[in-house]
């Protein structure tokens, strides 16, 4: 898949609405704001319906899901489902997948272990008639980019640095693809800009995934605490001015992404798809 661009847009799938025209709308001015791909994140039900709307609705916008954790899909739908949307939109969907996190895990009655092995297993089992070009697996450790090198396209990281991309695609190699997500929020207020960050990150500070993610590169225990210093804060979100916004997006495709899934926040809580913003992300980065 070589039509992807620089940017995309990553948005929850809870923040979507469930309007066939709102969707069709909103997908259509992402395409026309010149991002190429969009992400779906929180899991997308295995139906992929959304994805097919977006991509009915759109000329050669890429979907991808960012990603479908396996502890809440079943595969078998999830792989005819898959087969479905390829098909009629051929070369622009990808499968991300992923093995999500304890509380995930727990809340359908399974326990979080071996979870990598159990994301292997889905892979070559419940979705082994989904071409390795067309499906991807969100990965932080060693073991899981490894995973991703050798059983599918490539990777999508969650909540990382560029850093960690160079780190990443020391791993995988130069093919694969590699797609982090990064959030980003256009102020030059600390104050404002670090309430947002904090609302949208204050979620993922107890999950060991993340948190050890983070370690290697310097953060201990004291930065968890609470709502997450400013340090953690400045790092895992990209706030500022535009030029230091995009310099800050772009490192990670100096660092070897093919590609970035912007998580454009918004200063309103609440399920929002932000188009504004993502007028003026589009702007800041010289899509428009």
């Amino acid at each position: 898949m070589n039509n992807l661009g620089r940017y995309g847009i990553w948005i929850s799938r809870n923040d979507w609405p469930v309007e066939a025209g709102l969707i069709a709308s909103a997908a259509q001015e992402i395409e026309a704001l010149g991002f190429t791909s969009v992400w779906i994140g929180a899991s997308p039900p295995d139906d992929l319906e959304l994805p097919e709307a977006i991509l009915a609705a759109t000329e050669s916008l890429v979907v991808g899901t960012s990603v479908v954790d396996i502890w809440h899909s079943h595969g078998e739908t999830l792989a005819a489902s898959h087969i479905r949307v390829s098909h009629q939109f051929p070369g622009r969907f990808m499968l991300g997948v992923g093995s999500g996190h304890a509380p995930t895990a727990a809340s359908v009655g399974q326990n979080y272990t071996k979870p990598l092995t159990r994301l292997r297993t889905f892979l070559t089992d419940k979705l082994a008639h989904v071409p390795a070009s067309q499906r991807m697996i969100a990965a932080l450790g060693p073991k899981a980019l490894a995973t991703a090198r050798d059983l599918t396209a490539g990777a999508l990281p969650y909540l990382t640095p560029p850093g960690h991309t160079a780190d990443a695609r020391k791993i995988l190699g130069p093919d694969p693809l590699l797609i982090p997500e990064q959030k980003v929020y256009l102020s030059t207020d600390p104050v404002e800009a670090r309430r947002v960050a904090r609302r949208r990150l204050k979620s993922y500070l107890s999950l060991p995934n993340y948190t050890n993610a983070w370690r290697p590169y310097g953060f201990t225990d004291a930065d968890f605490a609470h709502d997450g210093s400013d340090r953690l804060t400045d790092f895992t979100v990209a706030w500022g001015d535009a030029p230091t916004v995009r310099a800050r997006v772009d490192a990670h495709l100096e660092a070897g992404a093919n590609h970035v899934a912007l998580q454009v926040l918004s200063a309103h809580n609440g399920p929002y798809l932000p188009r504004d913003e993502w007028r003026a992300v589009a702007e800041a980065l010289a899509l428009t």
